[in-house]
């Protein structure tokens, strides 16, 4: 029996949108529906967004070093409600884009949530219909995780409203140590908001590498954010006056404007139906999948944060294509979840790809590590004391690079293509043997004279 769609997509992400686009182009019927706006977290409520406002904060910075180069300001004035507009503006294009590419490749747009409501059938739920596919493709990603443990939750906001305040606060506390966490700590500081980072761990960016997690925690300290680690707050109450009052693990009161909570994200899967229909969820929550992004039932997949592999989004939309490809071009092809870049867009900013100096010594007794600190030209005349860091972790028997690191101004850029060569399997040989671009912070990358620490048998010998 015929059903209503070849693919129907539940969630309107980046994921969820390149596979309905795609998988129209390559011949299928593709519904797809969304119960939010088009373009998911990343586009609405995270990347974008977040880094409009990054570029915001870092003005302030910009302004006082522009004195050293000779230039003379007048006062300088920012205006909170005027970047919220203008960022409004930015993805409401952006998200009119996305509709249209949808619109363009005849895929079908349903603004409903949809749940699993039996074999091969969907209910959207705002329209009171069902319709039927052959295959469908969970994309529903993740959500801010709220914290319901913590008393007085409820008073705090997530990333999500951060987006969406309607004045800058004076004083904000922040939970969490992760990518959100420490963006939005250098954002508010940034815009002269006295911040403090509450966080229950040793050390921010956990799972990153070590020395740049301690240089980015100094230099975040240097641009006058408070951070506490090993803390975390124990309730949260909501004064007369409308203010908040954290209480700290460590018996300190602390009063704030606004208290944010970026303590992690979880799937989006309550309330879909997947059980009911077969799929298999982790503990967290997340769906379970084999190495093609199927679920434990044969015309189920899912892709994206909502299997929580890996968070990001270029993830997602590569799994949207491995998905295309799997089910629709003859092509099975597996995600390659292995040597992907990330970025921290925090203040300084950080890129890096591959293993860490830690995962690399779980997996390997001999190292060899090259790193250089140094201030970045650009501050020589600014008279600002901000450090810059690069890493390369290397297999010495075989010269293969492991892992390539970097803190300071422009990182993420460097971590997209140094992503390129570690790809390839490149060697340390093959970075001495590159030309360097001088001057430029990146050519410390092709200029070592050699390692500067060498491990052996899990132990440092002399350099």
């Amino acid at each position: 029996m015929a059903r209503d769609y070849d693919l129907f997509v539940i969630g309107a992400g980046s994921g969820g949108v390149r596979a309905a686009r795609k998988a129209a182009e390559a011949g299928a019927r593709v519904g797809i529906a969304e119960s939010d706006r088009i373009g998911g977290t990343c586009v609405i409520r995270g990347c974008v967004p977040k880094k409009l406002l990054v570029y915001a904060s870092q003005f302030s910075e910009a302004f006082e070093d522009s004195a050293g180069y000779g230039w003379t300001l007048g006062e300088a004035r920012f205006d909170w409600p005027t970047l919220i507009a203008n960022k409004d503006k930015e993805i409401a294009r952006l998200e009119g884009l996305y509709r249209a590419n949808l619109e363009r490749s005849n895929v079908e747009i349903f603004e409903s949530r949809a749940v699993l409501a039996g074999d091969h059938r969907v209910r959207l739920e705002a329209l009171g219909q069902t319709v039927t596919a052959d295959t469908i493709l969970v994309a529903t990603g993740g959500r801010a995780n709220p914290h319901a443990d913590l008393p007085g939750h409820e008073h705090c906001i997530t990333s999500n409203e951060a987006f969406h305040l309607e004045r800058l606060p004076e004083k904000i506390l922040i939970a969490g140590g992760g990518y959100i966490a420490v963006e939005f700590a250098g954002i508010f500081n940034g815009l002269g908001v006295d911040t403090t980072l509450v966080y229950r761990g040793g050390e921010v960016l956990s799972r990153f590498d070590m020395d740049l997690r301690r240089l980015l925690h100094a230099e975040m300290t240097n641009k006058g954010i408070r951070i506490l680690c090993r803390t975390i707050f124990e309730r949260i109450e909501k004064r007369p006056d409308g203010r908040l009052r954290a209480h700290l693990s460590t018996g300190e009161i602390e009063d704030a404007d606004s208290i944010m909570l970026a303590v992690g994200r979880l799937p989006n899967t309550d309330g879909l139906g997947l059980e009911a229909a077969g799929v298999e969820l982790d503990a967290r929550g997340a769906i379970v999948v084999d190495a093609y992004s199927k679920t434990a039932v044969d015309h189920i997949f899912a892709i994206g944060d909502v299997t929580d592999r890996l968070q990001l989004t270029p993830v997602a939309i590569h799994e949207a294509m491995c998905f295309v490809d799997t089910v629709y071009r003859g092509r099975p092809t597996r995600p390659d979840h292995d040597l992907v870049a990330t970025a921290v867009f925090s203040h300084p900013e950080i890129g890096t790809v591959g293993l860490t100096e830690d995962e690399a010594r779980l997996r390997h007794a001999d190292l060899d590590i090259y790193k250089t600190a140094f201030r970045p030209m650009r501050h020589t005349l600014s008279g600002r004391s901000d450090r810059m860091l690069m890493k390369l972790v290397v297999e010495p028997d075989s010269g293969r690079i492991l892992g390539a690191h970097v803190l300071g101004p422009d990182a993420g850029e460097m971590a997209q293509l140094l992503a390129i060569p570690l790809k390839m399997g490149a060697k340390i040989a093959d970075f001495d043997r590159t030309m360097a671009v001088h001057p430029t912070a990146a050519e410390e990358l092709v200029t070592f004279a050699g390692p500067t620490e060498r491990i052996r048998a899990g132990e440092s010998v002399a350099a």
